[in-house]
């Protein structure tokens, strides 16, 4: 597929753009996090035996902007001016997504095309405030923090499924549970899912480095026990997770919807500061 537009030339990457398009990530590996990381685990832009591609706008034969569409949507390098062509392109595969995210101007562009198309989304995420640590935190990790072992997987799952619930407003787990749980079980495989349990074996709090990158990990699935909240343990938490993903790459990050007062007063008080807008729409 090749379109001529204003911009230039739009096309579905290849494996001979591999390295244009790592360039391209790498610029802002905190905001590109998801591409890079997909980028180091197949080593190729080529589409994926699953479906998943990622398209190129080209000005002057230079790779200027590109986003993965496969479940999701997420951008890169992509502007005002190159976000309608790519959801124009979209809309006319008839594609269907679970979310589109990434930074706020790329996603938001996309969408202005993307939403004539696509299905009513379960909601709009306009201002999520990206946010990043790439020094020691500022507060004394809390010393029961833990990566959480196959072992666990029965007792981790209700947190993970309670996070998903608060955060995205229905349940992971409602059309059956072994997809949800696969996943669960994958991120603890690699040693990406942190986790205190109290005496009784309840979690505590919970969190997993759930994007990873050589460069930079992205927080994802942050959780306190309800019944522990309100009790000053959120900062020290998150100070060993920040802790834990700086052992993996120089930068942690992580995004957090605008609204979300308590949770960033934490993420401050840790050092973590804001160095983007991202937006999420779900469907």
């Amino acid at each position: 597929m090749r379109s001529g537009n204003a911009t230039g030339t739009l096309r579905i990457l290849g494996a001979a753009d591999t390295a244009a398009l790592t360039g391209l990530a790498a610029a802002d590996p905190v905001a590109n996090t998801f591409l890079l990381s997909h980028l180091e685990a197949t080593g190729t832009a080529a589409p994926t035996a699953a479906g998943g591609q990622v398209l190129g706008v080209f000005d002057g034969g230079e790779l200027t902007a590109a986003c993965w569409a496969g479940v999701n949507v997420v951008p890169t390098a992509v502007t005002v001016d190159t976000g309608p062509e790519i959801g124009a392109y979209l809309a006319r595969t008839g594609r269907r997504f679970s979310s589109l995210f990434g930074p706020a101007e790329a996603v938001l562009s996309l969408w202005s095309v993307l939403q004539h198309s696509l299905p009513r989304p379960f909601d709009v995420r306009s201002d999520q405030p990206l946010l990043e640590i790439t020094g020691p935190s500022a507060v004394k990790p809390a010393p029961g923090l833990r990566k959480a072992r196959p072992e666990d997987l029965d007792r981790l799952l209700p947190a993970c499924t309670a996070m998903f619930e608060e955060e995205v407003g229905y349940s992971p787990v409602a059309g059956g549970s072994r997809h949800y749980r696969q996943r669960v079980l994958s991120l603890i495989q690699k040693g990406h899912a942190l986790v205190e349990f109290d005496a009784s074996g309840e979690v505590i709090f919970k969190a997993e480095l759930g994007t990873v990158s050589s460069s930079a990990v992205q927080v994802q699935g942050v959780w306190m026990n309800p019944a522990y909240r309100g009790r000053g343990l959120s900062a020290g938490y998150m100070s060993a997770v920040v802790q834990f993903a700086q052992e993996i790459a120089p930068q942690t990050s992580l995004y957090v919807n605008h609204y979300n007062a308590p949770a960033r007063a934490t993420y401050e008080s840790v050092g973590f500061r804001q160095v983007g807008t991202f937006a999420t729409i779900l469907f």
